[in-house]
């Protein structure tokens, strides 16, 4: 192949490359906001997905975020630290807490999950400048049968997802 042949192609599949992720971003978000309506509507966290005429190739499902704590005002907690626990500060011409003891507390908060952390005595502590927050957004992923990428390749051949997915770039699309 020569160089203006394999650049050629590039150029072209990357064009289709951009076009297909486009879209994909664009298809997610859309099934994103309706498993979470109909999450919050009827409890349905999964939906199995066919392609026409063809049997089911997927299981979307939707999974929940996680929480953790995270340091929302640093400093209201630096001045609990600083009363609290001084021996966890460094100063400098800046006053700021040792991210060890930082990390330390989030942790445990994360663990306990009510935006409290437990001294060595058990003592529930409010940290001022903490709050629980999500740390992951909530999502869903798609898990294909054993041979489901296979059959949506089958049916791409076939021209069976015009008018389903890209009808641009599909066999017999737009013209």
């Amino acid at each position: 192949m020569s160089l203006k042949d394999a650049a050629t192609r590039e150029a072209v599949l990357k064009t289709l490359l951009d076009a297909v992720k486009a879209e994909y971003d664009q298809a997610r978000a859309e099934t994103q906001t309706l498993l979470d309506a109909a999450s919050e509507e009827t409890g349905t966290r999964q939906v199995a997905v066919g392609i026409p005429d063809g049997p089911d190739i997927a299981t979307v499902s939707l999974s929940s975020g996680e929480a953790a704590a995270k340091v929302t005002d640093a400093d209201l907690f630096t001045k609990w630290v600083v009363t609290n626990y001084s021996s966890e500060v460094t100063r400098r011409l800046v006053t700021e807490v040792q991210p060890a003891f930082t990390k330390k507390l989030l942790d445990e908060i994360t663990a306990i999950g009510t935006g409290e952390w437990a001294d060595a005595n058990g003592v529930l502590h409010e940290v001022p400048g903490v709050a629980m927050a999500p740390a992951r957004a909530r999502t869903h992923s798609v898990r294909f049968k054993k041979d489901g990428r296979d059959q949506v390749m089958a049916a791409w051949r076939a021209g069976r997802l015009n008018g389903v997915v890209l009808p641009e770039l599909t066999a017999g699309g737009a013209e």
